[in-house]
């Protein structure tokens, strides 16, 4: 049987020890939070990217190399492109934040050395299944002038160089990289649903019809017009969905249009109220669901077709299975065509 000062003794050694593991957890959260004098280094405060002032000047090329995916942008005589897609225009402005990102991130403090700890803070090498972003610029002469891993943990960014295992907290921003996507500008159509006043369809069966609502009606009120003003309507829901599609296109990828390789499975017109037109062709291809399209517009004021097709001419935009499916109703599931 345990004496009560022996069971006073136990319960301070217990006591102790929670304060004692207590201790341990707060100094390992603060090694890893703080910036310990040992963190502290002579490049503190310098550019990540020495020189690159010179070298953001004279880039030909942007290489991004991830652990599932690698694009280049690539500069033109037209302006910077994703190589990758066939030479698609990327957005400027994301360009920009990149290179005055490269150029303006400084060094933080040191943090792990070890390889073991990379992933920890985004920094695992890419080309070994790593977490982090491998950045090389290339020069004129297709030489890599300047190169970094970046790697992100919450909104705090860390760097260290692809042949060195030192890692730094690093102080700026970068635009987001670790998709292709994000680079590219899709930002071409921009049509409010209470604009369009028609829409032509014809389906993989060749069937046609023509629906279209009055000037202030209700976006579901699409009907079928001449010649098919006779038919009757199945569905005003299924009806307003086609008719507003081009509303609501939203491109995953784009690649070009030369490379189609399969026949139209659709044909899908719609038609503003002021009268500009997008007329939409849609394919089934084997790396998945694609559209092409091209503004018309009438008159010398015709500078919404001009931007969009200065931007689409050319190229196919893969699309999800739900816009695929609203640019290319069977016609059937629409309207009960009237008897002759």
């Amino acid at each position: 049987m345990i004496s009560p000062r022996n069971r006073k003794l136990a319960r301070k050694l217990i006591i102790l020890a929670v304060i004692a593991g207590g201790l341990w957890v707060i100094l390992g959260l603060t090694n890893l939070t703080s910036a310990p004098k040992s963190s502290l280094h002579a490049d503190m405060g310098k550019p990540v990217l020495a020189g690159f002032s010179q070298a953001r000047s004279e880039a030909s090329r942007i290489r991004f190399t991830l652990a599932d995916e690698s694009y280049t942008l690539a500069r033109t005589a037209d302006g910077w492109v994703m190589e990758d897609a066939g030479g698609y225009p990327i957005r400027p402005e994301r360009r920009a934040e990149l290179a005055t990102g490269l150029e303006t991130l400084s060094y933080g403090e040191k943090r792990t050395n070890d390889p073991y700890k990379h992933n920890r803070i985004g920094l695992g090498d890419p080309t070994e299944d790593g977490n982090g972003a491998l950045v090389e610029v290339f020069g004129p002469d297709g030489d890599i002038t300047s190169a970094l891993i970046a790697g992100r943990k919450n909104d705090t960014i860390y760097v260290r160089r692809p042949d060195d295992n030192q890692t730094y907290r690093a102080n700026g921003t970068l635009p987001p990289f670790y998709t292709s996507r994000s680079w590219l500008d899709f930002d071409i159509i921009n049509i409010g649903p209470t604009a369009i006043r028609s829409v032509r369809i014809t389906d993989n069966q060749g069937e046609s019809v023509y629906l279209s609502r009055q000037a202030g009606s209700d976006t579901r009120s699409f009907r079928p017009a001449p010649p098919y003003q006779d038919d009757t309507l199945i569905s005003r829901l299924a009806a307003s969905t086609t008719a507003l599609a081009v509303t609501r296109l939203s491109a995953l990828d784009v690649k070009p249009a030369a490379d189609i390789t399969t026949r139209r499975v659709g044909h899908h017109i719609s038609e503003t109220f002021d009268g500009l037109e997008i007329d939409l062709s849609a394919y089934r291809e084997p790396d998945g669901l694609w559209v092409t399209f091209r503004a018309i517009e009438a008159g010398e004021g015709a500078r919404r077709a001009e931007a969009i097709n200065t931007k689409a001419e050319g190229w196919a935009y893969r699309v999800t299975d739900y816009d695929f499916q609203d640019f290319t109703p069977a016609v059937s599931s629409l309207i009960e065509r009237a008897s002759e």
